[in-house]
């Protein structure tokens, strides 16, 4: 048995920098292709590794600077043979060029179901306009979810979630256990980010700032193990670098590095999907997250601090 994994790159304005005054150039290059770190080498790493990715994109900040950056982002991604699937930040509706603030309902789960219909719809019309299929798959912003919005995603025809973190609870608010990381049908299948326990009771995103390469190593040999359904990863297209932009994040840099790597070379095991090829998922398995490991979580904090101390404060 194989067990698929989905990367999964949420590719997005980072809302800091349109907070910040930046123009439109500068939020782009700062949020989608910081330091040479961005989406382009990312979709080169990928290529290079023969794996295969599905990014999440925003059109939302279309509602404030037109389709342009968008047409590029999702231009960049499909001449690399990547997928762009849905991602929606609803805060973005209420801004207004020059505005410098995202002050409108930050999380989806704020809004009624018939406004996320609403929501839903007019941020899919963007994608389409923007140059993408029509996507069949979502992500929620900041993952905040909750049983209406697969209830209109089911209404729009999606196939797929992939918003339940359970080691993000205050926002991801979809009625499953926080330790629920096999695919679930939800009227749409509910596809959960894979988290592990980095300590008793304490759930950790299985993404590149959040785990070191050996809890990811960890995690993967233990979904190999156990014969889970699917693995889903996270990362951002700003990831790779400070959170400034300016310069790359050595630390998530050789993580990323590490594991494609491992992807890779653990390809017959593990193999990369896109949604919309909509590989075979079981349902409802009994899958659960990785235990923890006290050197394993020990490690991965000296790794933070080190990142937190030299890599955000290089110009």
């Amino acid at each position: 048995m194989t067990t698929p994994v989905f990367i999964t790159i949420d590719t997005e304005f980072a809302g800091r920098h349109y907070e910040a005054g930046l123009d439109v150039e500068e939020i782009y290059e700062r949020s989608l292709e910081p330091a040479g770190v961005g989406l382009r080498f990312q979709l080169e790493t990928f290529a290079r590794y023969g794996l295969k990715a599905c990014f999440f994109v925003d059109p939302m900040p279309a509602m404030v600077f037109g389709l342009d950056p968008i047409r590029r982002m999702v231009e960049t991604i499909l001449s690399a043979g990547q997928e762009v699937q849905l991602h929606l930040h609803p805060n973005w509706a209420g801004a207004q060029f020059g505005d410098r603030g995202l002050t409108g309902r930050p999380h989806l789960y704020q809004y009624s179901m018939e406004e996320q219909v609403g929501l839903i719809e007019g941020a899919t019309d963007l994608l389409v306009a923007a140059g993408a299929p029509r996507p069949i798959a979502f992500r929620a912003g900041n993952y905040a979810a909750n049983d209406d919005t697969l209830i209109a995603l089911t209404a729009t025809d999606f196939l797929y979630d992939s918003s339940h973190n359970g080691a993000e609870a205050t926002n991801s608010r979809i009625s499953l256990d926080t330790n629920c990381i096999a695919p679930v049908r939800r009227g749409v299948v509910e596809v959960p980010v894979t988290v592990i326990e980095d300590s008793p009771g304490n759930l950790r995103t299985f993404q590149l700032c959040a785990l070191s390469t050996g809890e990811m190593n960890a995690a993967l040999d233990h979904a190999i193990d156990e014969r889970h359904v699917a693995v889903t990863i996270v990362s951002h297209g700003f990831e790779l670098a400070n959170r400034a932009g300016t310069s790359p994040n050595g630390i998530h840099v050789r993580r990323f590095e590490l594991l494609c790597e491992r992807l890779a070379a653990d390809a017959d095991a593990l193999p990369t999907k896109h949604f919309a090829h909509r590989p075979a998922l079981p349902l409802a398995r009994g899958d659960r997250p990785l235990g923890p490991d006290a050197l394993r979580t020990g490690w991965r904090k000296a790794e933070q601090l080190w990142s937190n101390w030299v890599s955000e404060r290089t110009a």
